[in-house]
């Protein structure tokens, strides 16, 4: 099942949040009413944050097993998938981490795990810096800490202006993507599915559901500068995660667990940068010894002890 919920963001914009089954059942033989005004026997949230040019609907098999423990919820960012996309933005840092913010609250997730992708993951962490109250743990998944720099933001402009637009077919999505694309070093299917899931069909072919300038508006809002000073003060349990062959490299990933105050780390052989949609098993292995952490403090009804 999948459910659709409006949920009022930064500056009244309009999102789409998508809760992938039914909300996981109470354990047996406790007082619902009570368990759920005091907060101790609901169902632990997750909210799930895609990376640039992303939509909800990629975390889908994540959110499957999620559900079976957790209330696991999808968000589409402002200016992606089904959530609205103000032509005068704003597409700031700050309009992103509110929007998220906003999300917890309506929806009453609280504390919550946010596991984010990419840009997604930026997010998590700032809003825990942000929000710790809001935030139980963070899932980081290959998003840098560093400045990536003006020639990042030039390489990306380039190549948003070489998509042959429009695609005549989803077939074409996919084969472009997943082959021709230059970025592309070795034939990828996942890659071409990924993106063929952030097209729609239009009177003259299959574009993209998301507007390539404010793309690039939005992401020039973070890769120029750096943000250790924000990791840092992540308080709460946080995994820092990489695809071997992603754009997060070890030696920075591990940097960015030690300037953490819990960081951990894990790794996914075999995998880029859709680490959770190209290698989803690999994703699960290693993220979850993570939640199961979590869920053993919380049952010790004790907080997790600080190294």
């Amino acid at each position: 099942m999948v459910r659709r919920i409006d949920v009022t963001g930064s500056d009244g914009v309009r999102l789409a949040a998508w809760e992938f089954a039914d909300p996981p059942k109470e354990r047996a033989g406790s007082d619902s009413a009570g368990a759920d005004s005091a907060g101790a026997d609901r169902a632990p949230g997750v909210l799930l944050l895609h990376g640039l040019m992303g939509r909800a609907s990629h975390w889908a098999p994540t959110a499957r097993w999620l559900s079976e423990r957790y209330r696991a919820v999808g968000l589409d960012q402002r200016g992606h998938g089904r959530s609205e996309k103000p032509a005068d933005g704003p597409y700031t840092r700050d309009a992103y981490v509110a929007d998220a913010e906003a999300a917890i609250e309506q929806l009453d997730l609280g504390p919550v795990t946010v596991v984010g992708h990419a840009m997604g993951a930026l997010t998590g962490w700032q809003l825990a810096a942000k929000r710790p109250d809001l935030v139980r743990a963070v899932v980081i998944c290959d998003m840098r800490a560093s400045a990536l720099g003006a020639a990042s933001q030039r390489e990306w402009s380039d190549w948003f202006a070489s998509w042959p637009l429009p695609f005549a077919t989803l077939a074409d999505v996919r084969k472009w993507f997943g082959e021709d694309d230059p970025w592309v070093e070795r034939p990828n299917p996942m890659r071409g599915e990924f993106y063929a899931e952030v097209m729609a069909e239009t009177e003259d072919g299959w574009r993209p559901v998301f507007s390539r300038s404010q793309m690039l508006r939005s992401r020039a809002t973070w890769v120029y500068d750096a943000h250790w000073e924000e990791l840092a003060q992540v308080r709460c349990p946080a995994l820092v995660l990489r695809g071997l062959d992603g754009e997060l490299g070890r030696a920075e990933a591990q940097e960015m667990v030690r300037v953490l105050p819990r960081g951990q780390y894990a790794e996914v052989a075999d995998a880029g940068h859709l680490v959770h949609y190209d290698r989803p098993e690999g994703w699960r292995a290693a993220v979850e010894p993570f939640l199961e952490q979590l869920a053993e403090d919380a049952r010790g009804d004790r907080e997790p002890v600080a190294p």
